[in-house]
């Protein structure tokens, strides 16, 4: 934490007084609310981010909020791959998924960078646990097939990758009640217990849905959604999203996101913030001043 410590000291007491101070309406209101936190991109690959993002999911649990992690692993699962000589394909920003690349996909997000989360996040003070979809039946998915953009009524067979058929938030309400801060990696599993890799955007999109989320904050390596002119889009409704898909200005990784973001919109997360993970302690300017980072998405 000593990042966090050298910003912090340039600070005044008086003005960290006064920071706190202007808090205190945030945190009255989301107290006891699930915020449902995606993380990735350059907030998970580089030291100093990984510090502050775990200095703040441990904050925001301490000041009465229940965060829930869910986290990708793209650029840990590539180099993986690279070691075995393959590389990585993908298609309307989903994974191309054959049977080798989902053994190290299952190794890579549910062994290797989730046990580096959990222990960030208990290394700054919390008590963090490691789910997978196999956990109290969490995710529940089948095979998902692309619809062929090219030839219309078609489909692309996409290997090993699902589609959430149902999510039994059981095991995440009882981490929650015990003070547990649940770190939920983005694979699910069919009715015969094949794995199938999930893009971690549909699955925080989901999970907020199911566990009736306060907020859903995605994490992301831009800052926030962009026109076609790179300025930031502060806010977004369902109409504008459609007209940015309809012109392109959506495309590529950030499709499955905004269209998870937007569905859980839709199903009663009162806001969706699509925030520049690049930002130290971004978590706590989007929730807890009035400075937002990113775009948020209304219904």
């Amino acid at each position: 934490m000593d990042s966090i410590t050298d910003n912090s000291t340039a600070l005044s007491p008086a003005i960290k007084a006064q920071v706190l101070s202007e808090a205190l309406p945030y945190i009255r209101r989301f107290h006891g609310k699930t915020v449902v936190i995606k993380y990735g991109g350059n907030a998970m690959t580089e030291e100093s981010l990984q510090r502050s993002f775990a200095h703040d999911v441990v904050l925001l649990k301490l000041v009465g909020l229940n965060p829930v992690v869910v986290h990708g692993g793209g650029p840990q699962i590539n180099q993986a791959l690279e070691r075995i000589g393959k590389k990585g394909t993908f298609i309307q920003g989903m994974r191309v998924t054959d049977a080798e690349t989902m053994e190290v996909v299952e190794w890579v997000l549910g062994g290797q960078v989730q046990q580096d989360i959990v222990m960030m996040i208990n290394e700054a003070g919390g008590k963090a646990v490691g789910l997978t979809g196999k956990d109290g039946c969490l995710i529940q998915a089948s095979k998902k097939m692309l619809p062929d953009e090219n030839n219309p009524g078609e489909f692309i067979d996409i290997g090993f990758v699902g589609d959430i058929t149902r999510v039994e938030p059981a095991v995440v309400k009882a981490l929650q009640n015990d003070q547990f801060i649940p770190v939920i990696s983005s694979i699910g599993y069919g009715e015969d217990g094949t794995a199938f890799n999930i893009n971690a955007d549909l699955v925080a999109g989901k999970m907020a849905e199911v566990l009736g989320a306060e907020k859903l904050v995605m994490m992301t390596n831009t800052p926030g959604v962009l026109d076609k002119n790179g300025e930031l889009l502060r806010t977004l409704s369902a109409r504008t999203v459609d007209e940015l898909f309809a012109d392109g200005t959506i495309s590529g990784g950030m499709l499955p996101k905004i269209s998870s973001a937007l569905d859980a919109a839709r199903f009663g997360v009162n806001s969706v913030h699509i925030i520049d993970g690049r930002v130290p302690h971004c978590l706590l300017l989007e929730i807890l001043t009035d400075q937002g980072v990113g775009t948020m998405i209304s219904h």
